[in-house]
């Protein structure tokens, strides 16, 4: 689609709603640099759109101080790096952009650190390899867990390397002032993102991205012929050349829609919800003998508690928790069967992950409509599929057992039980858990 006035429209909701991110002013359209905002159709695309933004920043740098050197040559030797608990579609834009995506280890908080990217990026440059694009993320899939910005940042501006921030479902929080200090750091990125139509109630599709420079974009995507060219050209956006595709949906008039319905308290009301749902599952009492959980003196575990709202909870990182989370004891297998089981019986729907070589399985509140007694309904089913699975077992190790040094989590000692034979087909002493009921939140995966 083609039309001044949905050109206008996107210009000012991205204003609008990079402002109520407080996004820095060299990101926003109406700045006086070269940076803005434009709605994607997905993070997948706003993620490749930035690999081939910073493949072509790359490719321009080197050629002007080596006019010589081949451009495929050059692109050849371009790398990319995000963390190995990244979303998939990071791991896409790389193969789709021709562009090799290391995976780099994260630490026990499931968070990229500057000093992981610095070795991965020494150990590249020493191979004749050229560091070009990095994808942090602000609210992992499996964890929602927060890479640190500013020292990411401080690396890849150092490397002369562009940074890009996928906060595809967390990025709504910041409209909380709250929630910011998970985002510091952001003046350093070169490119953000965030999907309205996640925590933001719009419709899908709706994915915001924001460039301080959006000439990359306009070099790497410009096409020009005859019967595309207009008399207008340079007086605004021309989004075309922002973008994978020539033609363009009308997305800003769903999220003009959103914003004046809402408002910015209302949308805030709606972010900080979830967490009054907590209660019930911060107190599992008669779940209690099947978790590990925080250690919290001999009456029982500690409950993790922070800021941040129950969407945002994280297995990895009690520090951006709001809701204790817990990890059902036995092997990958027991808990694969508990999924199996959940599915089968058709009243809720959990999606699994791998955390460190830990299958586990995410507890996720997110709808508008949800109410407490659908979290609590969600609970229950919880507890007795596990308990069909487990057995009625009893903790062989009080609650008050001191942590172990080993544990790679940082929210929950090692409590070990014994499972029935008729469970495992031998009684053993199990020494991890092996899944997880997490309160972070992808809007796809939500059926509460």
């Amino acid at each position: 689609m083609a039309s001044p006035a949905c050109t206008e429209l996107e210009v000012a909701m991205m204003d609008w709603l990079g402002k109520m991110l407080d996004l820095p002013q060299q990101f926003l359209n109406s700045s006086e640099g070269p940076g803005g905002g434009v709605i994607q159709g997905s993070a997948s695309e706003a993620t490749l759109v930035g690999l081939l933004a910073a493949k072509e920043r790359t490719v321009r740098r080197l050629r002007a101080s080596n006019p010589d050197w081949d451009e495929g040559a050059i692109k050849a030797r371009l790398v990319a790096y995000t963390s190995d608990q990244s979303n998939s579609s990071v791991e896409k834009a790389g193969l789709l952009g021709s562009m090799p995506m290391r995976l780099l280890t994260s630490d026990n908080k499931g968070r990229l650190r500057a000093s992981t990217l610095e070795e991965a990026m020494k150990q590249d440059i020493e191979a004749g390899l050229i560091p070009c694009y990095v994808v942090a993320t602000l609210g992992t899939t499996g964890t929602c867990a927060f890479d640190p910005l500013e020292e990411l940042g401080t690396v890849c501006n150092k490397q002369r390397v562009w940074l890009h921030v996928d906060a595809a479902y967390a990025g709504a929080a910041f409209i909380c002032p709250e929630y910011r200090y998970l985002m510091a750091g952001v003046d350093k990125a070169d490119s953000f993102n965030f999907n309205p139509h996640k925590w933001m109630l719009v419709n899908f599709d709706c994915s915001a991205l924001w460039v301080k420079d959006a000439s990359y974009l306009v070099e790497a995507f410009n096409v020009e012929r005859i019967y595309l060219k207009h008399n207008q050209q340079g007086l605004a956006p021309d989004y075309r050349h922002w973008q994978i595709p020539l033609g363009r949906r009308f997305r800003a008039l769903k999220l003009w829609f959103v914003l004046r319905l809402y408002g910015v308290e209302g949308l805030q009301k709606h972010i900080r919800e979830p967490g009054v749902f907590g209660a019930y599952v911060r107190r599992p009492r008669g779940f209690r003998p099947r978790l590990r959980a925080g250690h919290g003196g001999q009456h029982g575990p500690r409950l993790l508690q922070t800021q941040v709202p129950l969407s945002l909870a994280s297995v990895i990182s009690p520090s951006v928790c709001h809701l204790r989370s817990v990890l059902l004891q036995g092997e990958d297998a027991v808990s694969k069967r508990l999924l199996e089981r959940l599915t089968a019986r058709g009243k809720v729907y959990m999606i699994p992950a791998t955390v460190r070589e830990l299958f586990v399985l995410r507890f996720v509140v997110c709808s508008r409509l949800t109410e407490s007694r659908d979290v609590r309904f969600a609970w229950d089913e919880v507890k007795t599929v596990a308990d069909e699975v487990l057995g009625e077992t009893n903790p062989t190790i009080p609650y008050n057992l001191p942590r172990s040094n080993t544990d790679i989590l940082d929210c929950a000692p090692i409590i070990s039980y014994k499972v029935p034979q008729s469970n495992t087909g031998a009684v053993k002493l199990l020494e991890r858990g092996g899944a997880c009921f997490q309160d972070e939140v992808n809007a796809n995966n939500c059926q509460l």
